[in-house]
């Protein structure tokens, strides 16, 4: 961790040129940088520049053993006090990196002699070293840490000096979790730090401000469970889970000793109006939080009686609208003219306006494509002005959508105050995504590249990749006001939550983008990325580019894949451009126009397969390349992801085939990892800056080495699937392996849960019990409790910071819940891009907490894992009855050993 003052002073040896009485403060920072990078500090005082970074003091270079240390010295009045903080820049001093965390305080006392030397020794303050100062652990996790007396003041350096030349050192830690009645000492090798021993080491006194952070004996952990906004389940609800049964989790959550529940997106995706809709990934807008979690029975308190049913999403959602409507007729003045309305319009304007806008459009031209909406396609603000106006016709259809989001806004605000009381972090997630047709693609068109579509190259989800569908980032037009769209986001998002989940981390070094024909995953390039280019190429001996890439089609293909069918495929779709060899004809010569011309065939019944298994066939030929042309550069290239699996390069020459596969082993894992890296760096600390939240990144998926050291570097917790490892060579994840700065799970929404996981393959079972479990013995073909137990244990006595559940997974701890088939509880299916999100807890959330029996289950295994609890709830704990059952079940658990040596809460911490 980045040691946050370690100072040392000394008598300078060179007389000072300045007049008045003056000291010398040295600063050093070991700190490695790239050709034409240099190290400044800037701060608050004019000496350090007034926090303008180009005027900043530069710092020198000089090659310390292994280390590249910089260091300057700056003349400083007696009594000098000042904020600071370290900078990399350009030869010209632009701005290129600064560290993470709070700014350094600098305060030297008066008592410090004319003409001394203070030395900081300072270490680059990573993001990690910033998570205690997120919201999530300063207003929640720590918010009730007890009081200290301050027996020093916080970045005070006075001159205890007694003689001439000696040097006085300052060790200077935070540890944001320290139990009370626990010391800090620090020891070393010297008499002065105890030769080691503790009982005679230099015990560490409190200085006030201080967010500890023990990094030593055992870092912070906790655990947590995770839930849809819409799978929740309560009394009160009207078919969907809504933000005020918020509550009602976050007491289940404290009762089962559990520091944060974590939700899936909750903005508006009201694009289709229908069921499809329910993908929480694919925004209407990133600002409008969604209709369908209001509780309309707390708009008013004069409400009909309605009847409570489970129904679809569409029909939800248009049940709630319509009372919402009804209240809304009867109380608009009222509430729209009240001081609490006022100010929640004031700050929210900018996007409040746009989106009741865009909604208004949406139901008047009966589709949200904007490009049909006439003169109203392109976004103006007079345009806007007038259709939002008092003196239009449709004024109290757009107060509608405001008084809506209103309501939502309270009762979601309602529900996260109630968490933070409560010590439990709500965390949120962050799409990397927006629809096509949303209302931030119509107010921000440049934003966003509309003739590309982004996705993800074949990973765990999905051997064929995926194509999502949302328009690829203009990344260099956002950088122009420094990501000012991504910034109010964060600022958003963080009026609800202290922690939100990073959706596809890896879009911010690199999207794998596709052409916006496409309807899979699969040809498709990353962007950014350095191409092949043709000169690359033709040095290599590879030069008939038509044949790389157009798709290679030979008349055995068609008779494979079709059989006696291949004369009508090639009569409707196909051309003969060589005796044997064809080519798509133009009017089906993407994946989309293909597509459509099935569609029309099958409607004809013209096809003799079925339509689905037509097209695969259709869409592997049109695959069936080598290299994609860039179609902004012909003379650049980018190798199909894959290529050896393709009967195209399968036909090459050996020279052909040796060439291209090292250059594909380079394009996707070699040649882009600098330039991967510095586009995160410009992009994640623009977002980590705008909020004070804890920030987690799903890293799953082909992962470029690139990117585990910049989430390390800015603080970003990673995450951990035991059933998708980052480790080569691994089919199960070692949760006692795993790094501290990681979320662990044993599943998540984009996968089956564990029960469904476990029951569907056999002979990954039986790896899993001998290689996990230490078993030889034949493994229950069902999930059992037992199974759940050992497992989720593994995870909570992992060293990962965060253990994080779905709560299906939980309710797999005891029969009573296991009835349902397991397929049943699944969230997802990315391999299925019109999957229907409709998951809803089979249990309601009043049960549960009655559900004593479950809760101590839940409650033992964090609370014996060493992993901090909330306070609260502790009556479940101390059940003994309870207890004493919880436990006699675990001594017929044949599985029930020790798992790892995580240590014990400790009463000190030795720094």
């Amino acid at each position: 961790m980045a040691n946050m003052g370690l100072f040392s002073g000394t008598k300078s040896s060179k007389p000072l040129t300045m007049s008045v009485k003056s000291l010398t403060v040295k600063f050093r920072i070991p700190y490695y940088t790239h050709w034409g990078q240099s190290l400044l500090v800037c701060g608050s005082e004019p000496v350090l520049g007034s926090w303008d970074v180009k005027k900043g003091f530069l710092l020198n270079p000089v090659h310390q053993d292994d280390e590249l240390i910089w260091s300057g010295s700056i003349a400083v009045p007696i009594g000098f006090s000042c904020e600071y903080s370290y900078y990399v820049v350009d030869d010209r001093k632009n701005l290129l990196r600064w560290e993470m965390g709070k700014k350094r305080k600098l305060l030297l006392h008066e008592t410090i002699k004319d003409g001394e030397v203070v030395e900081l020794h300072d270490l680059w303050q990573t993001g990690g070293d910033a998570l205690p100062f997120r919201s999530a652990f300063k207003n929640v996790i720590f918010r009730r840490s007890f009081s200290l007396d301050i027996e020093r003041s916080d970045g005070l350096i006075q001159n205890k000096l007694e003689q001439e030349d000696s040097v006085l050192v300052r060790f200077k830690i935070c540890i944001p979790n320290i139990e009370e009645d626990t010391s800090v000492y620090v020891i070393g090798s010297t008499s002065m730090l105890g030769q080691w021993k503790l009982q005679n080491g230099l015990k560490l006194s409190y200085a006030g401000e201080s967010v500890w952070e023990a990094d030593c004996e055992m870092p912070w952990r906790g655990a947590g469970v995770a839930v849809p906004m819409f799978s929740v389940r309560s009394e009160a609800d009207l078919g969907v889970g809504e933000f005020l049964d918020l509550k009602l989790l976050v007491d289940w959550a404290v009762e089962s000793g559990f520091h944060l529940v974590q939700l899936l997106p909750i903005n508006d995706t009201s694009v289709n109006r229908m069921w499809w809709d329910s993908y929480p990934y694919s925004s209407l807008s990133v600002f409008a939080l969604h209709p369908l979690y209001l509780r309309v029975q707390a708009l008013s308190e004069k409400m009909p009686e309605d009847i409570k049913v489970d129904v679809d999403y569409e029909a939800t959602l248009a049940t709630k609208l319509a009372i919402a409507r009804k209240v809304f007729n009867q109380e608009k003045d009222l509430i729209l003219n009240s001081s609490a309305f006022q100010n929640f319009f004031s700050e929210n304007e900018d996007w409040l306006k746009p989106y009741a806008a865009f909604c208004f459009l949406r139901d008047f031209f009966d589709t949200s494509d904007h490009s049909q909406w006439g003169r109203f396609s392109h976004y103006s603000k007079d345009k806007l002005a007038k259709l939002i106006s008092e003196d239009s016709l449709h004024y109290d259809i757009i107060r509608f959508h405001y008084y809506v989001q209103f309501h939502l806004h309270i009762q979601l605000s309602e529900a996260a105050e109630y968490a933070r009381k409560k010590g439990v972090v709500l965390k949120g997630d962050l799409p990397i995504g927006v629809d096509r047709n949303s209302v931030d693609t119509w107010v921000y068109p440049n934003l966003f590249r509309m003739n590309t579509s982004t996705g993800a190259p074949p990973d765990y989800f999905d051997k064929n990749g995926q194509n999502w569908g949302f328009p690829t980032y203009n990344w260099e037009e956002m950088s122009k006001d420094n990501y000012a769209w991504w910034r109010a986001r964060l600022t958003q998002m963080s009026k609800y939550f202290t922690a939100y989940r990073i959706d596809h981390i890896l879009g911010f070094f690199r999207i794998w983008e596709l052409p916006e024909h496409a309807m899979t995953g699969l040809i498709g390039k990353f962007r950014p990325s350095i191409p092949l280019s043709q000169e690359e190429l033709e040095r290599e001996g590879i030069w008939d580019f038509d044949r790389l890439t157009r798709p290679y089609i030979r008349l055995e293909h068609l008779q494979e894949k079709f059989g006696s069918s291949w004369t009508y495929i090639a009569a409707n779709f196909l051309s003969e451009f060589q005796k044997g060899r064809y080519e798509f004809t133009e009017d089906c010569n993407t994946e989309k126009k293909i597509a459509a011309k099935l569609k029309t065939c099958a409607e004809k019944s013209m096809l003799l397969d079925s339509e689905d298994k037509t097209r695969r066939d259709l869409f592997d030929l049109i695959q069936n390349i080598v290299l994609i042309r860039d179609p902004e550069d012909s003379k650049k290239f980018y190798p199909r992801f894959n290529l050896e699996d393709t009967s195209s390069f399968m036909d090459l020459d050996d020279h052909s085939k040796n060439v291209l596969k090292r250059l594909y082993y380079d394009y996707y894992f070699h040649r882009q990892e600098n330039l991967w890296r510095e586009n995160a760096l410009k992009t994640l600390p623009a977002l980590l800056n705008s909020s004070d939240m804890m920030a987690c990144g799903e890293d799953l998926g082909l992962i470029p080495s690139c990117v585990h050291p910049v989430m390390e570097e800015l603080g970003l917790i990673g995450l951990r699937i035991q059933r998708m490892p980052s480790e080569p060579g691994l089919e199960f994840g070692i949760p006692s392996q795993y790094n501290y700065m990681t979320v662990c799970a044993p599943s998540c929404h984009d996968c089956s849960t564990l029960r469904a996981w476990w029951e569907e393959d056999e002979e990954r079972r039986r790896r899993f019990f001998k290689n996990v479990v230490g078993s030889d013995a034949l493994p229950p073909s069902q999930c059992l409790p037992d199974i759940t137990h050992f497992i989720l244990r593994q995870h909570v006595e992992s060293p990962s910071m965060w253990a994080i559940f779905p709560l299906q997974d939980l309710l797999a701890l005891k029969e009573d819940y296991t009835t349902r088939p397991a397929t049943e509880e699944t969230i997802n299916d990315p391999t299925n891009p019109r999957h229907y999100w409709r998951y809803r807890v089979h249990v309601t959330l009043e049960s549960l907490r009655k559900d004593k029996e479950l809760k101590t289950i839940v409650k033992d295994l964090v609370c014996a894992s060493g992993r901090s609890c909330p306070p609260g709830g502790q009556e479940v704990a101390s059940n003994t009855r309870d207890k004493q059952q919880v436990a006699s079940s675990r001594e017929k658990n044949p599985i029930s050993k020790p798992l790892s040596g995580v240590p014990q809460k400790g009463t000190v911490a030795v720094v």
